[in-house]
């Protein structure tokens, strides 16, 4: 059994263990202000710690102290949490919870009781503000209670944003009571792609859809509340449009074009008209979607991956282009999404756009930017004020198989491994004093082409997640065998959780790619060829993510 300061993950800023320990039972007594003390009790939640006005476990503000930052100290009488707020109490609770034994991560006490905590004192605050995970359910669905067990492992792992991606070519997965077609049509599909990038297309057969209600949203966001976690929708526009022009096509750029929701990976041409009437429509959806949330600081608008030949080719579109004064499609793409994050920031909300949006040239200041195509464009938007979450496909796309081997299930390139991501920096030591401040924090993402169930996303989210968590927590890429000893110790915790991750030796016997649909062809994507090709590509039809 391994519960020690030395076997922490993320790793705390410092440590310093000292003598004897402290017994903590189920029940036992916690003091302090109410909403700090909720915070420790909800990640310790299978303790059942119990609110007092006295006790020897106490928690207080401490406003000296960073954003999300705490402190505790452990002797064998006490043990004393120092918060900077309720995130900070809530990581306390987590680290509390890493230093008992891995039955701590049980849904209930099985454990011989009571358990100890060792003795000691740690200091601790993230290094970076945006901690964030993806996913995609636009493309496969997945029901709520998988979101909902997500933000469970984001919470252990200190990880603050959850990224849903709700709307792409592939599917519409929230509902809409100004636009009741978006869901009724928007978000199934009669079939799924089988077959591989390049290959004759087959078919599954198979009926996919789902999506999730308002009353879920607000469900999904409250819970990640709770947990320190911010949910950032995403409504991905003006490209990836054919659900939404399934269930509404007078909002394309061809009104009269019928449009269906895409059976196949990839990009495909539809494309939202510019016009004022789709504008009105999306101020709309973002009104039910941030209603339902409640309060959301962020809002992902996407402007990636647009092919912009029907604005070219039509001639109302071509006309409000002149008349606003623009001289390219490209420039009406960039007004477009400006205009949007205006809508948004009336809303109380900051736009995040993927890195095409920068490139493009108009986005407001306060416009956060996500360069997925790597460092050299995240660079040049660093540089031209925006703040950056850096969420490069190498490493931090885990659709990639994390070896190049048949073995593995299918991914969608390979190889991105734990190590790639434990040594991966999100704010290069080259890059200057002003361009590395602007670096809020990195996110992996889980585009699901290759992760149609729950089983997929815990092998390809774990151990990575763990990496992830690592170095956007510590500021930096991590030492890797000191990293490897905690990782190692904190996959018996995963263990304990249930969580179905994939060894670091390699796919158990059951995870194996096999003969059938889910077998893996290494080779097939070239990560570091496409990586050497990807900064310099701009918002043409040539933009697109590797897919299959």
């Amino acid at each position: 059994m391994i519960c020690d300061m030395d076997y922490l993950l993320p790793r705390p800023k410092t440590t310093e263990p000292a003598s004897g320990s402290f017994e903590l039972a189920p029940g036992t007594a916690i003091a302090g202000p109410a909403h700090l003390v909720d915070s420790v009790r909800q990640a310790l939640a299978v303790l059942d710690l119990r609110p007092a006005e006295t006790a020897a476990v106490t928690v207080e503000q401490v406003p000296g102290l960073a954003a999300e930052g705490y402190e505790i100290t452990i002797t064998p009488e006490s043990v004393r949490i120092g918060a900077a707020d309720p995130a900070g109490a809530f990581y306390a609770g987590q680290t509390l919870r890493q230093l008992l034994p891995a039955d701590a991560y049980r849904s209930v006490m099985i454990s011989e009781l009571p358990w100890t905590l060792p003795a000691g004192r740690i200091e601790d605050a993230p290094s970076f503000s945006w901690r964030g995970a993806h996913m995609d359910i636009a493309r496969n669905f997945l029901p709520k209670r998988e979101v909902l067990r997500l933000i469970d492992l984001l919470a252990v792992h200190k990880l603050n944003r959850l990224h849903l991606h709700l709307a792409d070519d592939q599917g519409w997965r929230v509902e809409s009571r100004a636009f009741p077609r978006l869901h009724e049509i928007g978000s199934h599909r009669t079939q799924t792609v089988t077959s591989y990038f390049g290959e004759e297309p087959t078919f599954d057969g198979v009926p996919h859809g789902g999506f999730y209600t308002l009353s879920d949203l607000a469900e999904i966001s409250a819970y990640a509340r709770a947990r320190a976690i911010t949910v950032v929708p995403e409504i991905d526009v003006p490209g990836h449009a054919s659900a939404i022009l399934a269930a509404y096509p007078s909002l394309g750029a061809k009104p009269g074009e019928p449009y269906q929701v895409l059976e196949r990976w990839g990009i495909s041409s539809a494309i939202l008209s510019p016009l004022p009437a789709t504008v009105e429509f999306l101020g709309t959806v973002f009104d039910e979607i941030i209603g339902a949330l409640g309060t959301v600081p962020y809002f992902h608008i996407g402007g990636d991956e647009c092919v912009l030949d029907e604005w070219a080719a039509s001639p109302e579109i071509a006309a409000y282009q002149a008349e606003l004064g623009l001289e390219t499609p490209g420039d009406l793409h960039a007004w477009f999404l400006r205009r949007l994050a205006d809508m948004l920031a009336e809303r109380g909300s900051r736009a995040v756009v993927w890195d095409e949006a920068f490139v493009s040239g108009m986005l407001r200041e306060d416009t956060i930017v996500m360069p997925w195509r790597g460092h050299g464009v995240g660079r040049r938007a660093a540089a031209a004020g925006h703040d950056v979450v850096a969420t490069p496909v190498f490493p931090l796309y885990f659709d990639y198989a994390e070896a190049s081997s048949t073995e593995e299930p299918v991914g969608i390139g390979d190889a991105i491994t734990v190590e790639d991501v434990a040594t991966f920096d999100p704010a290069p030591a080259d890059w200057s004093p002003d361009e590395r401040a602007r670096v809020i924090g990195a996110q992996f993402q889980l585009w699901s082409e290759r992760i149609p169930d729950s089983r997929t996303l815990d092998y390809r989210a774990w151990p990575r997640g763990c990496a992830a968590a690592e170095i956007t927590w510590t500021g930096g890429p991590a030492v890797p065998d000191e990293f490897r000893k905690r990782l190692e110790a904190h996959l018996v915790r995963l263990d304990a959780a249930g969580v179905e991750y994939r060894p670091l030796a390699g796919p158990q016997p059951w995870q194996r790619g096999g003969t059938g649909w889910r077998r893996h062809r290494p080779g097939v994507v070239a990560v570091h060829d496409v990586m050497r090709h990807l900064d310099e590509m701009t918002h043409s039809a040539d933009s697109t993510r590797p897919s299959m």
